[in-house]
């Protein structure tokens, strides 16, 4: 189904923008009001002069998030009137990921119950979504997030990731078994009603994966839910975990194991092959990968 939405981008980026776009095949026309119009066989892009961004086309979300990561988007979405401002209700959960679209590493759920009395501490300290941070700046923000709020961190090391989803063999399921035992487990530490979290995926995975005391809370799913404080400081806790793990992974095999699923990785993965064997790719990467084929070929 064709997609049509607007967003905010980089003006200041505008050329480096143009350029990327060139790279990977977009073609380029004059735009009414606008800097370019850029167009493929999937997608159409309009940037306007106001730094609105149109963005047509079906399954939108990669580019998307490819945009968002390049700063080539300044907020993840141009908010609507009605998600101005965070939930109305003294507390709330805040529930994300981190890791699910990188080949090497964990795949790290967190929640951050977030009290109307500490948002604004929060929204002026600089939280907000994990993909506009840097690693140093995701490290800070986590040591204080935790300071200030209840949290669960779930953490899926690769073998077991990999366990996991050979046994579910659907990324939702393990997805929402993951956000479902972070709910959990800060329900068991202070009750709650309402907890919210990105969109990945039928709500019921979610709600049939939780347990007693989760099934008394009311799940929101909703695309761009960074917008919200909660699950902004969840997505900075997840990321700082992530990287930290990685990290240990990259000590523990000495070998430096990269971000995302590039290039370098297929490059690092094969390294990793000749110096342990594809067997134990298990240990450190998400097999179902395309880059394990890539890199075996």
């Amino acid at each position: 189904m064709n997609q049509n939405t607007t967003y905010i981008a980089n003006i200041s980026k505008e050329a480096e923008f143009k350029k990327e776009l060139k790279k990977i095949g977009f073609e380029f026309f004059n735009l009414n009001y606008g800097f370019w119009r850029a167009t493929n066989n999937k997608h159409i892009l309009s940037f306007y002069k106001n730094g609105n961004l149109l963005i047509q086309g079906k399954e939108i979300d990669k580019i998307v998030d490819m945009l968002i990561e390049k700063n080539f988007i300044v907020f993840a979405k141009k908010l609507s009137k009605d998600r101005r401002k965070d939930l109305k209700l003294p507390k709330w959960i805040g529930v994300d990921e981190s890791g699910k679209g990188d080949y090497f590493g964990p795949l790290v759920i967190a929640g951050v119950m977030v009290k109307n009395e500490i948002k604004d501490r929060l929204m002026k300290l600089g939280v907000r979504d994990s993909k506009n941070l840097s690693d140093k700046t995701a490290g800070v923000l986590a040591e204080k997030i935790k300071e200030l709020c209840l949290f669960s961190v779930v953490i899926i090391n690769p073998l077991r990731y990999n366990e996991l989803l050979e046994r579910m063999r659907n990324l939702n399921r393990l997805l929402a078994w993951g956000h479902s035992r972070t709910i959990e487990n800060i329900l068991e530490k202070e009750s709650c009603r309402y907890a919210i979290s990105d969109q990945f995926g039928d709500e019921k995975y979610i709600i049939n994966a939780m347990m007693k005391k989760g099934k008394k809370i009311k799940l929101e799913q909703r695309h761009y839910a960074e917008e919200d404080t909660a699950v902004a400081a969840a997505s900075i806790l997840a990321r700082d975990k992530f990287i930290k793990r990685l990290k240990e992974l990259s000590k523990d095999y000495k070998i430096d194991l990269p971000k995302g699923a590039s290039n370098k990785v297929i490059e690092t993965g094969r390294g990793f092959v000749k110096k342990y064997g594809k067997d134990r790719l298990k240990e450190v990467a998400k097999i179902h990968f395309k880059t394990t084929s890539k890199l075996l070929a």
